[in-house]
């Protein structure tokens, strides 16, 4: 089957909208850079649209009614949105499914320390990286440093242009000679993935000193010091970048024991391609689907079934934990609707459930020229031709996979036909090459119809990904033919 490029099919309205969506994406792609950003970028967003937060409507003893539009937060890494339609939910609903993390490195919990002159962080790296890719490019800390009396304290630093960045080093390339012996995987590893926070020692004043001593570098001693038998200077450059947190965070450093904090690219997306058809940028896996999502389940209106968005956390590590698709948050959140709209019953909330239609909305692999021995050309996802359905994803012999059924796929090809909605089908990849998986086969296990859709990704899980302008419109349109139309 030819594959058609979408870009020769749009009006100039149509372009216009196009590049305005695109401007859209890459403020949510800034704002957000990890999941708890996101979920406030969100909610900032739908409550200007009309969205009221569920657990308020419950304790106001509030009655759902067609077109009111909730939403529910858990631990502010993963949102559920629902827009109430006309037939009763026991019916079914059309639902969004993506998730908001991305790979990343993580600071672990006793990560500072002092080596060599350098003041280091410790990470472990979350999700499927290419470890290489993270070493010598600019990177930035997210996060959030919970302090015992339960204040939270709100860490960015690296994207403002008078804001400092971190980084990875790498071994010179004039001493290498080994290091570019050894295989991919090996080259750097995971304990080597360590950020450099400082080079600046503390120097404490002496009594009476009014300014700083020129010559030295050394920290005088304090009384602790002095009574453990330390000598002047000891982590010297770690006092200085403690005392930093101090000064700026109130952070101890006993603090980063309860502290999530992310290290992730620094920068803002970009246009990428003299033509600027493209958008190259930190975390699309998966908040391209997320922002498509997000965009349709706002512009959708007067549904026949409730409209539902789901956006989770953990993807990344196979969807465990609170805040995972594999929690019962999605689960426990419908029947909380159902009961405002007066429909609640065990029984009616798994026929809810079973009678929904679900678009889980990953990414998917976009085909690279440079590496074409790994694609299957005939089942590939190519940036520009629209966005992607994957009828199954897992590994070599579909491990892992939902694998919709024809029926569903279908009833799909019907509405989008009907809504000249540009979309192509693919598979990740060459069969035995490896695989992927997303959050389909969790909600398939209610006996729903779900089925992989999304956008291409080049460079998919790198530190700076792309993906075609186009195939985001294309996406957003997608997701709301679906919404509007999808009743099986």
């Amino acid at each position: 089957m030819e594959k058609k490029n979408v870009w020769e099919t749009y009006s100039e309205a149509q372009l216009a909208e196009l590049e305005e969506h695109a401007r859209e994406y890459m403020d949510f792609l800034d704002k957000g850079k990890t999941e708890r950003e996101c979920v406030d970028v969100i909610v900032n967003k739908i409550e200007e649209e009309g969205y009221r937060e569920l657990q308020t409507l419950i304790k106001e003893k509030k009655t759902l009614k067609k077109g009111d539009k909730v939403y529910a937060v858990w631990m502010n890494k993963s949102i559920v949105m629902f827009q109430i339609g006309e037939k009763p939910m026991a019916e079914g609903m059309n639902i969004l499914g993506a998730h908001i993390d991305s790979p990343r490195l993580d600071v672990k919990q006793n990560p500072m320390y002092e080596e060599g002159g350098f003041a280091y962080l410790d990470t472990h790296y979350y999700g499927g990286v290419k470890k290489y890719q993270w070493v010598t490019i600019p990177l930035a800390i997210h996060g959030v440093v919970i302090k015992k009396d339960g204040t939270t304290v709100e860490v960015n630093i690296g994207e403002n242009e008078d804001d400092p960045v971190f980084f990875i080093s790498d071994l010179l390339i004039h001493l290498a000679a080994e290091q570019l012996e050894k295989k991919a995987a090996k080259v750097i590893e995971g304990e080597a993935l360590d950020v450099i926070i400082g080079n600046r020692p503390l120097i404490i004043k002496e009594e009476g000193q009014n300014d700083r001593k020129e010559d030295s570098t050394v920290g005088l001693m304090d009384e602790k010091e002095e009574k453990n038998g330390k000598e002047p200077g000891k982590d010297a450059v770690k006092k200085g970048v403690l005392a930093i947190l101090k000064e700026n965070y109130d952070i101890e450093e006993e603090d980063f024991i309860s502290a999530e904090l992310e290290v992730v690219p620094a920068g803002k997306a970009r246009e990428a391609g003299f033509d600027r058809s493209m958008i190259l940028s930190y975390g699309q896996d998966d908040r391209v689907c997320a922002f498509s999502s997000l965009k349709a389940m706002l512009e959708i209106q007067d549904v026949e079934r409730t409209a539902c968005c789901i956006l989770v956390d953990k993807e990344e590590i196979g969807s465990v934990g609170a805040t995972g698709m594999e929690s019962r948050f999605f689960e426990n959140m419908v029947a909380e609707v159902m009961e405002l709209a007066g429909e609640y019953s065990e029984l009616n909330v798994r026929r809810c459930l079973a009678s929904s239609c679900m678009l889980s909305s990953d990414v998917s692999s976009a085909f690279d020229p440079s590496f074409a021995s790994s694609f299957d050309k005939k089942n590939v996802a190519y940036l520009g031709n629209g966005m992607v359905f994957n009828k199954f994803t897992g590994a070599r012999g579909k491990s892992g996979s939902n694998d919709a059924n024809a029926e569903y796929l279908g009833h799909i090809r019907m509405i989008f036909d009907k809504e000249k909605v540009c979309f192509q089908t693919a598979e990740l990849g060459k069969v035995d090459l490896g695989g992927g998986g997303t959050i389909a086969y969790i909600l398939a296990l209610y006996g729903m119809n779900v089925i992989d859709s999304g956008v291409a990704v080049l460079n998919m899980h790198a530190p700076w990904e792309a993906t075609s302008k186009a195939d985001v419109y294309e996406a957003k349109r997608g997701y709301v033919a679906f919404l509007q139309n999808a009743k099986m």
